[in-house]
């Protein structure tokens, strides 16, 4: 249940592309911040050409204009807690690490965006060692999904156990918890959070259809939890709760795949 405080002024960022469609990135970020209550900011890595079916295009927008929006944001307004998403290429991996290391005592979500449902790269392949580097001790928690914390960790992740065994090593490998979603598996959908030190298993209901955006909007939700108070392994579980309950009111756009509605 979302609790909205009419008096708070916490304003969260959206550090992700653009997506046209708003079923994923920035615009459907800054919805869920509103949602729960929280103001929301965006500043944008890249800007896409994609609809319900598929990413056309991506452009990049580089280092020096991300840290640009950022340092006019940060000149105005305090952030209660960052997400990051989608970085477009490897230029804008010298921004992110800046703007994390300015903020090592608020939460941080980062969701690994490395490729589009349809195989498109999102982030060079081969700057996958780079970008692990970067937030390296850094994050609040990392939220792959199944194919991200399989080509992170270099195992098959076919079942909850394995999911456990990839959990862990991404967590050793970045210094930082990491919750594996585990939307696409075959039978019951569940998601695993490994926490340095414990496991936590989140089951939920498979809901038929084929949904866009439900990473961005896990990512996003666990965030707002997060900046609310809630202890990681609560949040995990809330946000899991949440996106499923979600995609139950999710609405057809254009000829593909089903986009979040949060009227």
């Amino acid at each position: 249940m979302i609790t909205k405080d009419k008096g708070t002024k916490k304003v969260l960022l959206s550090v992700a592309g653009y997506d046209p469609s708003s079923g994923a990135g920035v615009l459907l970020d800054v919805a869920i911040f509103r949602r729960f209550g929280f103001l929301g900011a965006g500043i944008l890595t890249a800007v896409t050409a994609q609809n319900s079916r598929q990413v056309t295009d991506v452009r990049c927008l580089g280092r020096r204009f991300l840290l640009s929006q950022y340092e006019a944001l940060k000149a105005d307004v305090v952030f209660s807690g960052i997400k990051v998403g989608m970085l477009g290429c490897r230029r804008n991996l010298p921004a992110l690490e800046s703007i994390l290391d300015q903020h090592p005592d608020i939460p941080r979500v980062v969701d690994p965006v490395l490729r589009s449902s349809a195989g498109r790269w999102l982030l060079e392949r081969e700057a996958v060692p780079a970008f692990l580097a970067v937030i390296n001790g850094r994050v609040s928690v990392l939220t792959p999904n199944l194919s991200e914390a399989a080509l992170i960790s270099g195992r098959r992740l076919q079942n909850p156990e394995a999911m456990k065994e990839a959990a862990r090593l991404i967590a050793d490998r970045i210094a930082a918890p990491c919750l594996v979603k585990g939307g696409h598996l075959a039978l019951n959908v569940v998601d695993v959070l490994y926490d340095g030190r414990m496991f936590y298993v989140f089951p939920r209901e498979r809901v038929p259809g084929d949904f866009h955006g439900t990473g961005c909007f896990l990512s996003s939700s666990l965030l707002c939890y997060l900046a609310m108070g809630k202890p990681l392994p609560d949040a995990c579980g809330l946000a899991s709760e949440f996106t499923g309950s979600a995609l139950r009111d999710a609405v057809r756009f254009g000829k593909g795949r089903s986009v979040f509605s949060l009227s």
